[in-house]
């Protein structure tokens, strides 16, 4: 097989210690084909010393489009010459043989443009293994449900798709640069199913230290931003009152008990089942606290 050149973005901000431990795993990667790695600082200044041309190269960029995840990814891709793009967070790490076995998928897949695989989350010393269950994706299942084990560092794609107006870039319109990457996994599976390697290759590290732990107002701003611009999720009453369910939960968590009322009723009626609904009307009596909700899921690998 003549293997394919592989460019990796690692966006960082303020992480000194983890986005070195991502570096030095995709370092270790046993991938046969040529390998960059771009780092890029967000809202940071950059560490040059970082920047190596030993064994697999590694550039050191500024984000210098839209401030944030999107911006910053964006400006690494535009900055590769690769023939694939891959993602990896500055807090999570890769199995050795994550690429050459995901790389090796996509290939024989050529009507396919984006690759994903299962994840295993780390929280408080704990890991749990989160898998999907199947082979390929498609835009009706990521409808359905977020699917949060197609996390965006097992992300593997063909550039052209990304540079072109194909899939498209990050969209950097995202408030907050949050629910980017499901954005980005619906734009793939319109155009067709993602390739999925249903084994945990990425250790993805939760806790306070994400910069989007408990920033409520955003992810509310967030998931309408997904709503208006996915019919298809709308269109799908258990994913409709899965997102809505969401918005109760996080409207409860920031006191404001009559719109999390509102998105309970929204949730309600697209789905007397959601379990998230439960769990917002539980907030909003005092009954409980997201947080701790949030907390206990993620000891399990999951989440609201």
């Amino acid at each position: 097989m003549n293997w394919p050149s592989v460019g990796v973005v690692i966006p960082t901000r303020n992480r000194p210690e983890l986005v070195r431990k991502a570096i030095a795993a995709v370092r270790e990667q046993q991938y046969p084909g040529p390998l960059k790695i771009v780092v890029v600082y967000d809202q940071t200044e950059p560490d040059y010393l970082l920047a190596s041309t030993d064994g697999i190269p590694v550039l050191v960029l500024t984000n210098w489009r839209t401030s944030g995840l999107a911006g910053a990814r964006n400006t690494g891709i535009l900055a590769l010459d690769s023939e694939y793009v891959a993602f990896c967070d500055d807090d999570d790490t890769w199995a050795p043989d994550k690429l050459r076995r995901q790389v090796a998928a996509l290939v024989a897949e050529p009507d396919s443009e984006m690759a994903t695989c299962a994840i295993e989350v780390e929280y408080e010393g704990r890991t749990t293994p989160r898998l999907a269950g199947r082979s390929r994706v498609t835009v009706d299942e990521l409808a359905r449900s977020r699917m949060a084990m197609l996390h965006s560092s097992s992300f593997l794609i063909r550039r052209e798709a990304l540079a072109a107006s194909a899939i498209g870039l990050v969209a950097e319109d995202a408030p907050g640069s949050q629910n980017e990457d499901w954005d980005l996994l619906l734009r793939a599976a319109r155009r067709a199913p993602i390739v999925h390697l249903d084994e945990p290759l990425v250790r993805v590290l939760w806790g306070r230290s994400s910069h989007y732990a408990y920033e409520y107002a955003t992810k509310i701003s967030s998931l309408r931003w997904m709503m208006q611009r996915h019919p298809e999720i709308s269109g799908c009453r258990p994913g409709a009152a899965r997102v809505y369910g969401q918005l109760a939960c996080w409207s409860a968590a920031t006191g404001n008990r009559s719109q999390a009322w509102q998105f309970s009723k929204e949730a309600v009626r697209a789905n007397w089942k959601e379990p998230r609904t439960a769990i917002a009307l539980a907030a909003m009596t005092g009954a409980v606290k997201v947080e701790n909700v949030l907390s206990a899921l993620h000891k399990r690998g999951r989440g609201i």
